[in-house]
């Protein structure tokens, strides 16, 4: 089954921009990764970063949080962030059609 994660990122005030610097290295590293479907972030407008990720298993999602891409930019990170990320994992629960109803 698959697993859907939300990360959201809260930079320090003028830290914005450092913060998606520090990602985007991570997110192409990230694509490469085995069970890798999807490693995107988005602007909210709480000026936070929310990163959504797409996993073919929870086993693939647990070997990414203890790779070298995350532990690289966990370093890359700190000093930047206001608070410590949050992450979230979340169960689809598909309605509809195959292709909207779901992640």
């Amino acid at each position: 089954m698959t697993i859907v994660v939300t990360a959201a990122f809260s930079p320090k005030e003028g830290a914005f921009d450092q913060v998606v610097a520090a990602l985007s290295p991570a997110i192409s590293e990230v694509h490469q990764e085995p069970g890798c479907l999807l490693y995107a972030i988005h602007e909210a407008p709480n000026n936070q970063i929310l990163m959504i990720e797409k996993w073919e298993s929870a086993a693939l999602l647990d070997a990414h949080g203890q790779g070298e891409p995350v532990k690289r930019l966990n370093a890359s990170l700190e000093g930047l962030l206001e608070k410590p990320v949050v992450v979230t994992r979340l169960v689809p629960m598909p309605a509809g059609t195959a292709q909207q109803g779901a992640l």
